[in-house]
């Protein structure tokens, strides 16, 4: 069979930490060879880390398209392993150790002569009952700022949409910048949602912030507390509500902070500035700005 790996000029994932959902075999199939081809033509590592998918699977599927696995593989390019062998390689998942594995990892790929390292996740784990995977939209939120803007990586998070809740992987999805693949679906609307800031340290929250959505809102100050950033910022600017805990959980965050410096609030909603009266304490970690 010819081999599908050429120019591919223009790819809009380049150097971006991007959700790829997919609904069918085929609709994988259809956004893995692509990736691996252009990883290929640049002189890049690509590494595949497995989890509903049968690793046996993916070299066939990448053979059966007309791409060189196997040589690939044997001259150390391509590398497909497991979720259990990456994210899930301790006795939970601890998104600190993974960002710690990212760095390793690319200065392998970079030590062994590639100018890039080009990775796929499966992250279907996130919906098993896998200690830590709890932390799993903390680690996604923290890895834009922690870790694509200060390595040379590429990566794509696979969300098989059968395998994951409508709701959470609406959430999770959302945590990114950039998407690809299925189109959202018609009714997807988090209660919440948080994402990621594309032009500083920080992170948008998006809709309500009550008691349905208590565990984004968790996830989001856990993502605030550990960031390594010196400064950071939380927009509110598109937050219709917050209710007391919400805002306790953000305050506390603050206060956790290693750089010890004030979380900075913008757009601030007026009831969250109602709520600072009634509570000034909570106020102590946090300092509104404008834009």
């Amino acid at each position: 069979m010819h081999a599908v790996c050429g120019s591919h000029d223009g790819e809009a994932a380049a150097d971006r930490h991007v959700a790829v959902e997919y609904s069918s075999d085929d609709e994988w199939a259809a956004h893995l060879v692509p990736f691996v081809c252009a990883g290929f033509d640049r002189g890049e590592q690509v590494q595949y880390f497995a989890d509903a998918t049968d690793p046996r699977l993916v070299m066939r599927t990448l053979a059966e398209r007309g791409v060189d696995a196997d040589t690939a593989v044997r001259r150390g390019q391509l590398v497909v392993t497991t979720a259990d062998e990456t994210y899930l390689a301790g006795a939970r998942f601890d998104p600190d150790a993974m960002i710690g594995l990212w760095g390793r990892a690319v200065e392998t790929a970079l030590g062994q002569g590639y100018g890039n390292l080009r990775v796929i996740g499966e992250m279907s784990w996130g919906a098993r009952h896998i200690t830590g995977a709890e932390r799993l939209l903390e680690y996604e939120l923290r890895i834009h700022h922690e870790v694509f803007e200060q390595l040379p990586l590429t990566a794509w998070c696979f969300y098989d949409r059968r395998l994951l809740a409508p709701e959470a992987l609406d959430v999770l999805v959302s945590a990114h910048l950039t998407r690809a693949g299925a189109a959202p679906r018609p009714d997807a609307r988090p209660g919440l949602s948080v994402a990621p800031l594309a032009d500083r340290p920080g992170f948008r929250l998006s809709g309500s912030a009550g008691y349905e959505s208590r565990r984004v809102a968790a996830s989001a100050s856990a993502a605030l507390a550990a960031s390594t950033a010196k400064d950071i910022t939380l927009d509110l600017s598109s937050l219709d509500h917050i209710d007391v805990a919400a805002l306790a959980d953000i305050a506390h965050a603050a206060g956790r902070r290693p750089s010890g410096t004030p979380l900075r609030l913008v757009g601030a909603p007026p009831a969250l500035r109602r709520i600072l009266e009634l509570f000034p304490e909570l106020g102590a970690g946090l300092q509104e700005v404008g834009r």
